[in-house]
């Protein structure tokens, strides 16, 4: 059931009149869970049983982790509670991934092995909510949270629908007490929530899918086929797509929570705007980055033990997170380069050469543009299906001399949306959305509206693209 599918509209209006109808805090507490499980069950009905034993498990572990007092006895349980969360997670993600991976390495040593074919299908959001119920077990082992809410709390903290599928990844320190306690809705939160889902499906459907998709999925097809002008169309275009396309489903995530009284953090801050690597990390994907960052990264050890041990770290730390959105060698790659941009970035720090961020205007733009240009080619193996696909869109970077065949009119859409997009975010860089669309008077923000309205129907009727962020 995506976002952008009239099926959603009716869904989510039932569940918000059954919600606004309920008597009691608890009623409406229940519409949402069982709405949030019909939610799920729409994409595949047998997997709701693995959402169900994971946020069962998680739940009776915590509490058993809260209450114990023996060390061993809770490093036991929370060893349980990550193999079991990481074990279903690594069956279905990653099982087809290592017997393909396993029978390379078999046959490079002589030994001849068949693996079985691998048809599971993927639950959906299962690397999100995965995430989600274990940074519950984990704060509770570290006496950050207690454990101490009811099954059903903790089920919709974990199902909740707006973050289920593709996140943003809300912790249980952040939802669970807004769900504990009854939540006054006011206008004004319903107001600015449905502006948001309205934002958010103009950035999916209208910028992300018609402008930018078709150039995109052209070129990558082929990309052997395309000059350099169309071929930079491309890679700059899926810069564009994955963020408009991936920040437009958060924008929509948070204004569905809101129109029920709950309030998710940004998961975006204008991050093509950033002057420099760890600058972007801490725009882009912000759930995911932070959660890296606080289960990860601090764990390993951070910056505390030396030099040598800090390149570790972050290299380790943005490896997984590359591997977490699939099992994929490119995406490892996509990770790896980031590590290493994030180690050279810390490097040059202490050797001086970047204490502080720029404060001239020109160099601060620089450093963005730079910053931008080295995100966006680290993208090509994001997107791309093999190493070879890399090799020929680097190719295609430098043909010059091929003329473009893709159309005038996409072609000079796609870049033209793309420095828009660029310049708006620098020039937003360090404000919000909500603080943006305040300073609109009441005529230029109903315009506005009524314009996102009017895209998203005229781009609306045709094949209906799933957000790209569904399938990690």
């Amino acid at each position: 059931m995506l976002f952008n599918s009239l099926t959603f509209l009716f869904f989510f209006s039932i569940v918000l009149a059954l919600h606004r109808l309920a008597p009691t805090w608890p009623s409406r507490k229940a519409v949402l869970l069982v709405g949030s499980y019909l939610f799920y069950a729409a994409w595949n009905p047998p997997y709701v049983l693995i959402l169900l034993f994971s946020t069962t498990l998680d739940w009776w572990l915590a509490r058993f982790v809260d209450r114990s007092t023996d060390p061993r006895r809770r490093r036991a349980l929370l060893i349980l509670s990550l193999g079991a969360n990481l074990g279903l997670l690594g069956f279905f993600k990653y099982g087809g991934f290592l017997l393909a991976n396993t029978s390379r390495i078999l046959a490079a040593l002589g030994i001849a092995y068949q693996p079985p074919a691998w048809d599971i299908v993927l639950p959906v959001g299962i690397s999100f909510y995965t995430f989600a119920s274990l940074s519950y077990t984990i704060d509770v082992y570290r006496r950050e949270i207690p454990a101490r809410c009811s099954l059903l709390d903790y089920a919709l903290f974990v199902s909740f629908f707006p973050h289920l599928v593709a996140g943003p990844i809300v912790r249980a320190r952040l939802l669970l007490p807004q769900i504990e306690h009854p939540r006054e809705i006011s206008g004004d939160q319903v107001g600015w929530g449905l502006t948001l889902v309205c934002i958010g499906l103009f950035c999916k459907a209208v910028l992300a899918d018609a402008i930018f998709a078709p150039v995109v999925d052209q070129v990558y097809a082929h990309p052997a086929m395309y000059g350099a002008l169309d071929t930079w169309a491309a890679v700059l275009g899926f810069s564009g797509q994955i963020y408009l396309d991936f920040s437009g489903y958060s924008l929509c995530a948070i204004g569905l929570a809101l129109c029920f009284g709950f309030e998710f953090p940004d998961n975006f801050r204008f991050p093509y705007a950033a002057r420099g690597f760890s600058d972007f990390w801490r725009r882009w994907h912000i759930s995911l980055s932070t959660w890296l960052r606080d289960y990860l990264y601090i764990p390993l050890g951070g910056n505390r033990r030396g030099p040598a041990r800090t390149y570790l770290n972050l290299m380790l730390t943005m490896l997984i997170g590359g591997l977490w959105h699939g099992a994929s060698w490119m995406f490892v790659l996509w990770g790896g380069l980031h590590g290493i941009y994030l180690a050279a970035e810390r490097w040059a720090r202490g050797r001086g050469k970047a204490t502080t961020v720029p404060t001239i205007e020109t160099p601060a733009y620089g450093l963005t543009v730079f910053t931008f240009l080295v995100v966006t080619l680290t993208w090509v193996p994001f997107r791309a299906p093999s190493m070879a696909a890399v090799g020929q869109i680097a190719a295609g970077l430098g043909r010059i001399a091929t003329p473009s065949t893709l159309g005038t009119a996409p072609l000079l859409l796609s870049l033209l949306t793309t420095a828009s997009m660029l310049v708006w975010q620098l020039v937003v860089r360090d404000s919000s959305l909500e603080e943006q669309f305040g300073r609109l008077g009441n005529v230029a923000q109903t315009a506005a509206i009524s314009a996102c309205m009017v895209g998203i129907f005229l781009c609306s009727g045709g094949d209906e693209r799933a957000f790209i962020y569904f399938q990690f």
